[in-house]
């Protein structure tokens, strides 16, 4: 008898397992060894997961208790999170980047009764073990650590038919998954999301990308994330696409020439990290070379955008575009390892429309998702024939949202969670009247694309009494050639100001201090050009470096910590509201 794919409400443990009967040889996983990478099939994954899930019962892991995940993304971190889903518990994943006071934090609130660590490194911010069961992912010993070996030898054969038992048993309402979500301050909640929650993002996101068991991708986001957790874990589980773990982040872009994916997703600072590389090796360009890219560049970026427009390209277009793919567009692709890719995606953070723009330029149109973690991911989506520049795409289908009085963005759907573990007056409040209070404040046009305008707590009042929201406008100036990061500040000040880091490298071009604040007031100029006057910027000052998840600036997923920035350079800031009144930066380097 022929197998088919799992029901779209099948949680995810029993997906796997018909995955596995369906298409038992297919590969599952490819980590990278040292000549090429090596694959695992969707079978001997089974296997994996099977012996982990028999060696929690025989650590005593009871259904309802949480596993704890610490590590870079790793076939131990999948084959753990699907063993513990498996034996009714819930896998609770930890940032690589926390540090020990946020690890503490978590293993705390979670009551974790295991700890998967990857490394020395990681073993490290676990200051004391106590009750909790420490497994270390393969390599070199660890000390207070079960090798992971010694961790699958603990199952036996009698504890399968516990695990059978325990299979039966998962329902949908049970929870599936634990997200500690990073967020910008005080301690991050624990998104409690059920298996039929996961069930729905991952179909819906199997249905609206079309994906199928030929598709790859790279897994290098925090499996902690939503985005990771679904794309990599539970979704493959369903579609029986494979998914390559990077080595590193510092490796990705090898990876990318290696792969060549067809769907892959990048945060904001990676697509502007990536344009920054790519802007200098087209600057650095010359004669027929350079002149044929330029050109390339500006025939794809009309093309494209009379396309999304839905207005008619034109014959002559039509053939400078065949034209311009042949001769220039592959072989830009091949080098960067996009030239399979189907679908490329920014989401987790605002990306500026510039950035947008100049990778249509390239013809390579990257697609705008929205959601939150409280949704299982995806809220809305930039599909073909739904794309505009700027918006976040539609609706999911099954997703309801509308926008409240205070133009906070609202959503009702099957995705939306169970609560905040331990917070029943949080959950509560981000409940209200049956839909999910997402914190974001957007409008949604007669079209029903979904435009996000900023986050409802960020909002800036300024003295005048002007409610501004500072992220559009930061993404805006974080995607300028010169800026890497930007933090705009003006609640309850007459105007706004900015604190800044500039790209790397970005000041090596300058003759002196005064040609550089020349060049960044230009950037900044043109930013303010497309601005209502109550939210230019006035002044900025320059912060020597960059901000940093280490320094506690930055969130695990790369978000501003705005306060944080604030408060470490406030007098950078009471400087700039100064008795000076220029309206330009006339700030120095340096902290």
């Amino acid at each position: 008898m022929k197998n088919t794919p799992a029901p779209a409400s099948t949680p995810t443990p029993l997906c796997l397992i018909e995955t596995a009967a369906r298409i038992p040889d297919a590969p599952a996983y490819f980590v990278r060894g040292e000549t090429a990478w090596e694959a695992t099939s969707w079978r001997e994954l089974l296997g994996e997961v099977q012996a982990a899930a028999r060696a929690l019962i025989a650590l005593g892991v009871r259904p309802g208790q949480n596993v704890c995940i610490l590590g870079f993304n790793r076939p131990e971190w999948l084959i753990m999170d699907h063993a513990a889903m498996m034996v009714g518990a819930t896998a609770a994943g930890i940032y690589w980047t926390s540090a020990p006071p946020e690890v503490a934090y978590i293993l705390e609130h979670s009551k974790a009764a295991v700890l998967l660590v990857e490394d020395a490194a990681q073993r490290a911010k676990v200051a004391a073990s106590g009750a909790l069961a420490v497994v270390a992912m393969r390599g070199p010993a660890l000390q207070g650590a079960m090798a992971w070996g010694e961790f699958l030898a603990l199952g036996a054969a009698e504890h399968q038919t516990e695990l059978e038992r325990r299979l039966a048993a998962i329902r949908p309402d049970d929870i599936g998954a634990l997200i500690y979500t990073s967020g910008t301050t005080g301690h991050p909640k624990a998104v409690m999301l059920s298996h039929g929650n996961l069930a729905w993002a991952a179909q819906a996101l199997k249905d609206a990308f079309a994906v199928t068991e030929s598709d790859g991708l790279i897994s290098y986001l925090p499996m902690a994330h939503v985005a990771e957790k679904v794309g990599a874990i539970h979704s493959p589980s369903r579609t029986g696409n494979a998914i390559y773990f990077a080595r590193s982040m510092e490796a990705l872009l090898d990876h990318l020439k290696e792969v060549r994916p067809t769907i892959f997703f990048g945060v904001p600072r990676l697509w502007e990290k990536m344009q920054s590389a790519l802007a200098a090796r087209l600057a650095a360009a010359t004669g027929v070379k350079g002149a044929m890219a330029r050109r390339a560049m500006g025939v794809t970026r009309r093309w494209h955008e009379r396309h999304l427009a839905g207005e008619p390209t034109g014959a002559l277009l039509d053939l400078q575009m065949a034209l311009a793919r042949k001769l220039v567009l592959s072989k830009v692709h091949r080098a960067l390892g996009m030239d399979r890719a189907r679908l490329l995606i920014s989401g987790a953070a605002p990306i500026a429309p510039e950035n947008l723009r100049f990778f249509l330029g390239l013809d390579l149109l990257v697609r705008e998702l929205y959601g939150q973690t409280e949704v299982g991911g995806p809220t809305s989506l930039s599909l073909p024939g739904s794309t505009r520049i700027g918006a976040v795409g539609k609706a999911l289908p099954g997703l309801e949202m509308r926008i409240a009085d205070d133009g906070e963005l609202l959503v009702r759907s099957p995705g939306v969670f169970r609560g905040y573990a331990g917070e029943p007056d949080a959950t509560a409040e981000a409940l209200a009247d049956g839909w999910l209070r997402t914190g974001d404040l957007g409008r949604i046009d007669a079209e029903g694309y979904l435009f996000i305008t900023g986050r409802k707590k960020d909002l800036i009042i300024t003295s005048g009494g002007k409610n501004i929201s500072p992220s559009n406008l930061e993404a805006e100036l974080m995607g300028t050639a010169l800026i890497e990061h930007a933090v705009v500040v003006g609640d309850g000040r007459h105007y706004l100001v900015a604190l800044l880091t500039l790209k790397p490298g970005a000041a090596a071009s300058f003759e002196n201090e005064a040609a550089l604040h020349a060049a960044v007031q230009a950037e900044i100029d043109t930013v303010n050009s497309r601005q209502a006057r109550v939210a230019t910027l006035r002044k900025f000052a320059i912060i020597e470096g960059s901000f940093s998840i280490d320094d506690g600036e930055l969130t695990a997923t790369m978000k501003l910590r705005r306060r944080v920035v604030v408060e470490k350079h406030r007098k950078r800031v009471e400087a700039l509201y100064g008795a000076d009144t220029r309206t330009t930066g006339e700030e120095s380097i340096g902290a």
